[in-house]
């Protein structure tokens, strides 16, 4: 990168008042977490690199460097730019091979290790411990800065940052909802399963059911009917706050899918419901501008 460049990159870096000082988490490693052993192998996805730039980057942040994943064709320039955020298991060989499904796509997608700070999530084998020792401690507000640090990584790096996306899933679908009501240059988003409702806290002041007035781009939500960790009675208050906003955001809802049935590395995966909803995710980003 040139001193010119990383000038102009420094410049789009947000400066919050975070004082946490360094990163626990600096490097990915490769694999499933081991908290979701053992994974299904006849039905997880793999996804070669072949003709795409992928692995590793290191983005700055407001109080250093977080590690993250990206994948993108290896020639061309100017990508449309899709930010991918984890479950609670961080950036695992799953959320590697969603970015690289992008990225065959014609996408730059990018997938930081938003749990840094804390703890590495893929090297805990309880689920109860990762959400105390590690999720529990990530504010909505310092997601929302490595969010759009990531944005600035890629406005630098050969990324269309004006055709701009974002999809989560389970944590990183409510994280979903949030920065589509946070960056207003985002085109379209799409959340898998996150939750809509809960406690406000310090560190997560809102919930995506307060925010669906506010939303800066169209968001696609989808969930799961069958799905025991978010009530149905929370997505269709979601949906009508929706149509009350007025926009273009919608939820589509398949009545006998359970959590995370997008996960093809889990028993929790559906075949029917995971490919329709991934066909409904491209169409979304391309139909808004992505």
């Amino acid at each position: 990168m040139s001193k010119e460049i990383a000038a102009d990159f420094d410049s789009l870096i947000p400066e919050i008042p975070f004082t946490r000082r360094g990163f626990i988490v600096t490097a990915l490693g490769a694999g499933f977490a081991l908290a979701v052993q053992p994974v299904m192998a006849q039905t997880a996805i793999k996804t070669g690199s072949e003709g795409l730039t992928a692995g590793e980057i290191k983005v700055k942040v407001s109080d250093g460097e977080m590690a993250a994943y990206r994948a993108q064709p290896t020639s061309g320039n100017n990508f449309p730019v899709i930010l991918v955020i984890s479950e609670i298991f961080g950036v695992h060989e799953y959320i590697a091979d969603v970015c690289r499904r992008l990225a065959k796509l014609g996408y730059m997608a990018i997938a930081p290790e938003l749990f840094a700070r804390y703890g590495d999530p893929r090297k805990l084998t309880n689920i109860q411990e990762i959400l105390t020792t590690i999720v529990g401690k990530v504010a909505d507000a310092q997601v929302m800065s490595d969010l759009d640090a990531c944005v600035a990584w890629a406005k630098v790096s050969g990324g269309d940052t004006a055709r701009l996306g974002i999809t989560g899933f389970c944590w990183g679908g409510r994280i979903v909802w949030l920065y589509a009501a946070h960056n207003a240059q985002l085109k379209a988003a799409v959340a898998w399963y996150g939750r809509l409702a809960g406690e406000a806290s310090e560190l997560m002041p809102k919930q995506p059911t307060e925010l669906a007035a506010a939303l800066k781009a169209p968001v696609l939500g989808l969930y799961g009917g069958a799905d025991q960790g978010i009530p149905l009675d929370t997505i269709w208050a979601m949906e009508d706050k929706l149509k009350a906003a007025g926009g273009k955001s919608m939820i589509h809802v398949y009545d006998d899918a359970p959590h995370a049935f997008h996960a093809d590395y889990r028993p929790s995966y559906r075949k029917e419901a995971a490919e329709d909803g991934w066909k409904r995710m491209r169409e979304w980003f391309k139909k808004n501008g992505v």
